[in-house]
């Protein structure tokens, strides 16, 4: 076993695992799991409300890994950081609220054809509710949205950009600052979707100058349940808040109510600070690693796994053929063999990958395919992973139509 899976106690208890679907959730360090239990163990209280020493604590807790947060992605302001449950709260919220801010009947919403359905179902519905048009980007041949592809799109009626930073399922990264540029210039808000983005790059929300920036922890080596809205101050103070409740209000009569000030406005009822503090501390451990070992040990990964399959004549690879720009994600098919079974027949080989739809349905009908298998990769799988994964497609091959 590698030093990178001895950090993680569910490589430790299962050896034998190739777990390759990192994009669906990656596996959690001690670190990261030592840091929840002492937060249990030593300042469980509920934040911003008691008066007494625990409760003090946990709002430390709470607050400090926000400045963890902010410091991670260098947002220019602590405020400007919203926790949530995960990216698909995080793309709701600013979905249904900035489009209440922004949006009148036949204005236009972008989004591409490669959005994961939890940045496509929240503008369906909010093009639905404004009676506002939902336009798509189709990619190029190798994943990519061209700058080309973009300007024949915007329109004075384009309100609202809402991108993928790297598909969940072509493992491809846009051009994502320039495209925000393009967006820019033509007075459209731009809000882009990092769940994918944030395990494999360093992001930094200020140089990006984007809007808006979403992801989960869960993805990132912390727990699940924690997620992240970065939103511009601006845009923030004037969006109407989501949820309504506890601790997001500043006073209340019968029939009105008053909100709090950012961040609290969108953080309606008792938060998930274990999951903060989780959030943190995996921020710690991948600063530990560096993002320098992750992206090297993650691109020769990708592009050995994707030189090794694409070698076999039944095999067809989604995306870039330069496989060093997969981020992790090799999406494939085996001829005449449906994904699930390709799936289940990977487990009984102690591989882990994933066969389905992605939750990107519409980029599957793009595709020609309804379905695909997906391999995805972390910095802690090795060369020993990915040989497992490459004998495991022969051997399913020839196990439904004998030997190649």
């Amino acid at each position: 076993m590698n030093q990178y899976k001895n950090y993680f106690p569910i490589m430790r208890h299962n050896k034998n695992l190739a777990y390759l679907d990192n994009a669906a959730t990656t596996q959690k360090p001690d670190m990261v799991i030592d840091a929840i239990a002492d937060y249990y163990k030593q300042k469980n209280a509920n934040p911003l409300r008691g008066l007494y020493e625990l409760s003090q604590k946990a709002t430390d807790a709470y607050e400090n890994a926000r400045k963890k947060i902010a410091a991670f992605i260098n947002a220019p302001k602590e405020q400007e950081i919203i926790y949530t449950r995960n990216a698909s709260e995080s793309l709701n919220i600013i979905a249904y609220c900035l489009s209440d801010l922004l949006l009148k009947p036949d204005d236009e919403i972008l989004i591409s054809i490669m959005e994961h359905h939890s940045n496509m179902i929240p503008w369906q519905q909010a093009a639905k509710r404004h009676n506002a048009k939902l336009i798509y980007l189709y990619p190029d041949k190798n994943g990519c949205i061209t700058t080309d592809e973009l300007k024949s799109k915007l329109s004075a009626k384009t309100k609202i950009l809402s991108l993928t930073h790297v598909s969940n399922v072509l493992g491809t990264m846009q051009n994502i600052k320039e495209l925000i540029a393009i967006a820019h210039s033509n007075n459209t808000v731009v809000s882009v979707d990092g769940a994918q983005a944030i395990p494999h790059a360093k992001i930094d929300v200020d140089k990006l100058d984007c809007d808006f920036y979403s992801f989960s922890g869960h993805k990132m080596y912390a727990p699940m349940g924690i997620g992240i809205l970065y939103g511009k101050q601006t845009y923030l103070e004037k969006m109407p808040p989501f949820l309504t409740g506890g601790e997001m209000i500043d006073y209340v009569d019968e029939q009105t109510a008053t909100f709090a000030e950012l961040p609290y406005k969108f953080e309606a009822g008792t938060q998930n600070v274990g999951g903060a503090v989780g959030l943190a501390a995996a921020i710690d451990f991948m600063q530990s690693i560096s993002y320098d070992t992750i992206i090297k040990r993650e691109t020769a990964l990708s592009e050995s796994a994707g030189n090794q399959l694409s070698r076999l004549p039944y095999v067809t690879i989604y995306g870039d053929k330069d496989y060093t720009k997969h981020h992790g994600v090799i999406a494939f098919n085996i001829e005449g063999v449906h994904p699930h079974d390709v799936a289940s027949l990977m487990d009984a080989g102690d591989v882990a990958i994933r066969g389905g739809h992605h939750c990107a349905q519409p980029l599957m009908r793009y595709l020609k395919c309804n379905f695909c298998c997906r391999a995805s990769m972390a910095f802690y799988n090795d060369e020993e992973d990915i040989n497992k994964l490459v004998e495991r497609v022969k051997y399913i091959r020839s196990y439904f139509h004998g030997a190649q």
